[in-house]
Protein backbone atom coordinates (compact mmCIF):
# COMPACT_ATOMS: atom_id res chain seq x y z
CA UNK A 1 0.00 0.00 0.00
CA UNK A 2 0.65 3.53 -0.62
CA UNK A 3 2.35 5.40 2.39
CA UNK A 4 0.21 8.23 4.42
CA UNK A 5 1.82 10.94 2.51
CA UNK A 6 1.27 9.26 -0.57
CA UNK A 7 -2.12 8.88 0.15
CA UNK A 8 -2.65 12.38 1.59
CA UNK A 9 -1.31 13.82 -1.58
CA UNK A 10 -3.44 12.05 -3.57
CA UNK A 11 -6.58 12.52 -1.58
CA UNK A 12 -5.95 16.39 -1.68
CA UNK A 13 -5.02 16.39 -5.91
CA UNK A 14 -8.67 14.31 -6.00
CA UNK A 15 -10.40 16.94 -3.86
CA UNK A 16 -9.03 19.81 -6.00
CA UNK A 17 -9.93 18.08 -8.96
CA UNK A 18 -13.60 17.21 -7.78
CA UNK A 19 -14.08 20.72 -6.19
CA UNK A 20 -14.39 19.65 -2.17
CA UNK A 21 -12.89 20.16 0.98
CA UNK A 22 -10.27 18.07 2.36
CA UNK A 23 -10.50 19.42 5.86
CA UNK A 24 -9.08 19.60 8.74
CA UNK A 25 -11.02 17.22 10.62
CA UNK A 26 -11.61 14.48 7.43
CA UNK A 27 -7.76 14.51 7.07
CA UNK A 28 -7.07 13.52 10.75
CA UNK A 29 -9.83 10.82 10.29
CA UNK A 30 -8.02 9.41 6.89
CA UNK A 31 -4.80 9.72 8.84
CA UNK A 32 -6.35 7.64 11.34
CA UNK A 33 -7.81 5.27 9.30
CA UNK A 34 -4.34 5.07 6.59
CA UNK A 35 -2.02 4.70 9.95
CA UNK A 36 -4.36 1.86 11.37
CA UNK A 37 -2.67 -2.17 11.41
CA UNK A 38 -6.55 -2.97 11.37
CA UNK A 39 -9.68 -2.22 10.22
CA UNK A 40 -10.98 0.05 12.43
CA UNK A 41 -14.40 1.05 13.92
CA UNK A 42 -16.25 4.14 14.19
CA UNK A 43 -15.72 4.26 17.57
CA UNK A 44 -12.32 3.35 17.94
CA UNK A 45 -11.06 5.92 15.55
CA UNK A 46 -13.36 8.94 17.68
CA UNK A 47 -11.26 7.13 20.78
CA UNK A 48 -8.11 8.18 18.90
CA UNK A 49 -9.10 11.55 17.57
CA UNK A 50 -10.52 12.81 20.67
CA UNK A 51 -6.32 12.70 21.93
CA UNK A 52 -5.66 15.78 19.73
CA UNK A 53 -9.47 17.04 19.37
CA UNK A 54 -10.94 16.64 22.63
CA UNK A 55 -14.10 18.22 21.56
CA UNK A 56 -14.89 15.57 18.96
CA UNK A 57 -18.58 13.83 18.66
CA UNK A 58 -19.60 10.58 17.15
CA UNK A 59 -20.89 13.45 14.44
CA UNK A 60 -17.54 14.51 13.97
CA UNK A 61 -16.54 11.19 12.76
CA UNK A 62 -19.44 10.01 10.79
CA UNK A 63 -19.36 13.04 8.09
CA UNK A 64 -15.54 12.48 7.79
CA UNK A 65 -16.58 8.89 7.21
CA UNK A 66 -19.04 9.77 4.82
CA UNK A 67 -17.15 12.14 3.01
CA UNK A 68 -14.22 9.60 2.60
CA UNK A 69 -16.75 7.17 1.60
CA UNK A 70 -18.47 9.04 -1.36
CA UNK A 71 -14.70 10.19 -2.61
CA UNK A 72 -13.30 6.51 -2.44
CA UNK A 73 -10.95 7.02 -0.30
CA UNK A 74 -11.78 4.72 2.35
CA UNK A 75 -13.67 1.00 2.23
CA UNK A 76 -16.39 -0.03 5.02
CA UNK A 77 -15.78 -3.75 5.62
CA UNK A 78 -19.56 -4.19 6.39
CA UNK A 79 -18.90 -7.88 7.72
CA UNK A 80 -17.22 -6.18 10.94
CA UNK A 81 -18.16 -2.66 10.53
CA UNK A 82 -15.42 -1.04 10.25
CA UNK A 83 -13.16 1.12 7.80
CA UNK A 84 -10.08 0.27 6.23
CA UNK A 85 -7.64 2.82 3.32
CA UNK A 86 -8.24 2.53 0.03
CA UNK A 87 -4.83 1.50 -1.79
CA UNK A 88 -5.88 2.75 -5.18
CA UNK A 89 -8.19 6.17 -4.47
CA UNK A 90 -9.32 7.60 -7.64
CA UNK A 91 -9.39 4.38 -9.57
CA UNK A 92 -12.49 4.38 -11.82
CA UNK A 93 -14.71 1.38 -11.77
CA UNK A 94 -12.68 0.29 -8.66
CA UNK A 95 -13.88 -2.72 -7.15
CA UNK A 96 -13.12 -3.53 -3.52
CA UNK A 97 -11.63 -6.93 -2.51
CA UNK A 98 -11.01 -7.38 0.97
CA UNK A 99 -9.59 -10.34 2.94
CA UNK A 100 -10.03 -10.35 6.52
CA UNK A 101 -8.43 -12.64 8.85
CA UNK A 102 -10.92 -14.67 11.32
CA UNK A 103 -8.25 -14.90 13.72
CA UNK A 104 -6.31 -11.16 14.32
CA UNK A 105 -8.80 -9.34 11.89
CA UNK A 106 -6.14 -7.98 9.80
CA UNK A 107 -8.02 -6.63 6.73
CA UNK A 108 -5.84 -6.92 3.27
CA UNK A 109 -7.25 -4.79 0.00
CA UNK A 110 -6.58 -7.10 -2.67
CA UNK A 111 -7.70 -6.62 -6.83
CA UNK A 112 -8.06 -9.06 -9.22
CA UNK A 113 -9.22 -7.67 -12.60
CA UNK A 114 -10.65 -10.91 -13.75
CA UNK A 115 -13.12 -11.19 -10.65
CA UNK A 116 -14.32 -7.90 -10.85
CA UNK A 117 -14.57 -8.34 -14.88
CA UNK A 118 -17.15 -11.29 -14.03
CA UNK A 119 -19.31 -9.98 -11.36
CA UNK A 120 -19.60 -6.95 -13.95
CA UNK A 121 -20.25 -9.24 -16.65
CA UNK A 122 -22.86 -11.51 -14.85
CA UNK A 123 -24.85 -7.69 -13.89
CA UNK A 124 -25.01 -6.63 -17.25
CA UNK A 125 -26.76 -10.02 -18.72
CA UNK A 126 -29.28 -9.41 -15.34
CA UNK A 127 -29.98 -5.86 -16.67
CA UNK A 128 -28.38 -4.92 -13.11
CA UNK A 129 -26.72 -1.47 -12.92
CA UNK A 130 -23.84 -1.61 -10.58
CA UNK A 131 -22.92 1.21 -8.29
CA UNK A 132 -20.24 -0.39 -6.74
CA UNK A 133 -19.26 -3.52 -5.15
CA UNK A 134 -16.82 -5.01 -2.18
CA UNK A 135 -16.19 -8.74 -1.98
CA UNK A 136 -15.49 -9.42 1.17
CA UNK A 137 -13.35 -13.10 1.71
CA UNK A 138 -12.70 -14.32 5.29
CA UNK A 139 -10.29 -17.01 6.47
CA UNK A 140 -6.68 -16.96 7.96
CA UNK A 141 -4.10 -14.70 7.51
CA UNK A 142 -0.52 -15.91 6.14
CA UNK A 143 0.67 -14.75 9.84
CA UNK A 144 -1.99 -16.58 12.05
CA UNK A 145 -1.37 -19.72 9.73
CA UNK A 146 2.24 -20.15 10.72
CA UNK A 147 1.59 -19.20 14.24
CA UNK A 148 -1.49 -21.48 14.24
CA UNK A 149 1.40 -23.96 12.65
CA UNK A 150 4.30 -23.78 15.52
CA UNK A 151 1.80 -24.38 18.02
CA UNK A 152 0.41 -27.50 16.72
Amino acid sequence: MANLSQLLSRAHELCEKRGVRLTSQRERVYEIIVNSKRAISAYDLLDVLKKTEPQAKPPTVYRALDFLLAQGFIHKVESANSFIACCLPGHEQHCSQLLICDVCSAVEECHTDDLSSALQEKASVLGFRVSHHVVETHGVCQACNVAQKKMQ
